[in-house]
């Protein structure tokens, strides 16, 4: 570790969750916890504010999960380093974090040590993987990742963003009102979306979303 204690910024959407990591941080001398979000539009929001050297996020989070809102962080600040602590040992989940430029991938159920470990190696610069994740999956889906292109890949962030309300059941109206935009904006999007994915109507859109791993079921 760097002298200086590393600041981090908690993202999960349980309390309880929150609660339970600043304990184990508070156990590192070299760590600081200096604040919790409870989503993904939350943590970026805070980050002007609370100045993290490192956010530890959840995936799946409502309003904005944990993969686009690592994509958005490292577009914002480059020098932040997103470590993703999640319940999913799936490749696609993995994939979707490292493609979003996360630094880091815990595995919940893994030792707690691996809390120390994962921040060491990410203030180095280095890559950290749970031992959970085979390395040898790691390795095949960064180096897949040009060669077999996500449909995800085809929308902007907001209209991930978009995709993410319409399959949690937010109607169109309250979309455009957590987001900031009109109503119009949001049916343009909305309508872009099922061009650009082939998909015809909104339930299809809910499926997709699923499928790709941007909600929980």
């Amino acid at each position: 570790m760097t002298s200086n204690k590393v600041r981090v910024l908690l993202a999960d959407d349980h309390g309880l969750v929150r609660a339970g990591i600043r304990a184990l941080m508070q156990e590192l001398p070299d760590v600081e916890v200096v604040g919790e979000a409870a989503d993904g539009r939350s943590a970026i929001e805070m980050l002007d504010s609370l100045r993290p050297d490192v956010v530890l996020m959840d995936i799946s989070m409502k309003g904005l999960n944990g993969i686009e809102a690592t994509a958005q962080i490292r577009k914002l600040k480059p020098n932040v380093r997103v470590v993703i602590l999640s319940m999913h040992t799936t490749e696609e989940h993995v994939a979707q974090a490292l493609r979003a430029g996360a630094a880091g991938y815990i595995v919940k159920d893994g030792a707690t040590e691996e809390l120390d470990i994962a921040l060491d190696s990410v203030m180095r610069g280095e890559r950290y993987v749970s031992p959970n994740v085979s390395r040898s999956v790691v390795e095949r889906l960064l180096a897949d990742s040009s060669a077999q292109p996500n449909p995800l890949n085809l929308l902007t962030p907001r209209q991930k963003e978009i995709l993410q309300l319409i399959a949690e059941g937010r109607s169109t109206k309250e979309i455009a009102h957590v987001l900031g935009l009109s109503i119009k904006t949001v049916e343009t999007h909305r309508a872009q979306l099922m061009q650009r994915l082939s998909i015809r109507d909104v339930p299809g859109l809910v499926r997709y979303a699923l499928r790709a791993g941007l909600v929980s079921p």
